[in-house]
């Protein structure tokens, strides 16, 4: 199934990066369908029928305040264009008051048969659009920038990768860090030694099973010690839990080689 993209921007140079890297292979391989919308090209007229040599798509809020606002006309007239052709779209509006994107969010949108990014700039959108127009909302950090155009391209990158047929391994995206909960495992390639450090024995071992489990490891070693908060709401498996288990034992020992009076054995362990 090919997925449909249609962008909703006043910057479509911006979107140059849809003929590179597997943004642009997916496109060539007729696996992904872009097409982006110069706002301004729906701005032809003003309110009252007369042409609008400008081409403006903001004006300034009702009630006062700093900042424009964008104009709903165009963009109500965008994303409708956009519905013709693609019906089924879900029309998401990035935004820093939407939800937060992640991993889980990439693979929901992955499963779309459509989606048309609407890029906010200025101080927002009329909220006549947000309530007639948008289906969701999507922030990509609690930060915030000129427009929706960057962020755009994020989400855009995270979900086409995750389409069948973009990456050149089957599993490849599932391993990913967060696609499992944890950060991937520590990777290795040629030379087998750089700058006095070795490639881990155990990948060269040709014992599979061995290099499952550590890679299992170095994961769950990752992910201890850079985001600690994945592993504190994660359902480990049993071959997680047996390596869990190892570390406490390890740790036990040590602590027990100690000359720390009353450390005594770690809890539950009497």
């Amino acid at each position: 199934m090919r997925m449909r993209i249609d962008v909703v921007t006043i910057f479509p140079e911006f979107f140059g990066v849809l003929d590179v890297s597997l943004l642009g292979k997916a496109r060539q391989a007729e696996l992904v369908e872009t097409h982006v919308h110069d706002l301004r090209d729906y701005a032809a007229f003003k309110a009252d029928g007369s042409p609008d040599v400008h081409r403006t798509v903001d004006d300034a809020p009702f009630g006062g305040g700093a900042g424009m606002v964008m104009k709903p006309e165009p963009l109500a007239e965008a994303i409708r264009t956009a519905k013709k052709s693609a019906p089924s779209s879900r029309t998401v509006l990035m935004t820093p008051q939407g939800r937060r994107f992640s991993q889980p969010m990439a693979h929901e949108l992955a499963g779309e048969e459509g989606i048309i990014f609407v890029c906010g700039r200025y101080e927002g959108v009329d909220e006549r659009v947000f309530s007639r127009y948008i289906d969701d909302e999507i922030s990509v950090g609690d930060y915030v920038l000129t427009g929706g155009e960057l962020p755009a391209m994020i989400v855009m990158d995270a979900v086409t990768r995750l389409l069948p047929g973009v990456l050149g391994g089957e599993d490849s995206a599932e391993k990913d860090s967060f696609s499992a909960g944890l950060l991937e495992h520590a990777h290795y390639t040629r030379p087998r030694e750089f700058e006095g450090e070795a490639v881990p024995e155990v990948l060269l071992s040709g014992n599979h099973q061995a290099i499952a489990r550590w890679r299992t490891e170095t994961s769950l070693i990752r992910t201890f010690l850079k985001r600690p908060d994945l592993l504190a709401r994660r359902h480990f498996a049993p071959d997680e839990v047996d390596i869990l288990r190892s570390w406490c034992a390890d740790i036990e020992r040590i602590i027990e080689t100690q000359p720390v009076s009353g450390a005594g054995p770690l809890p539950g362990r009497e």
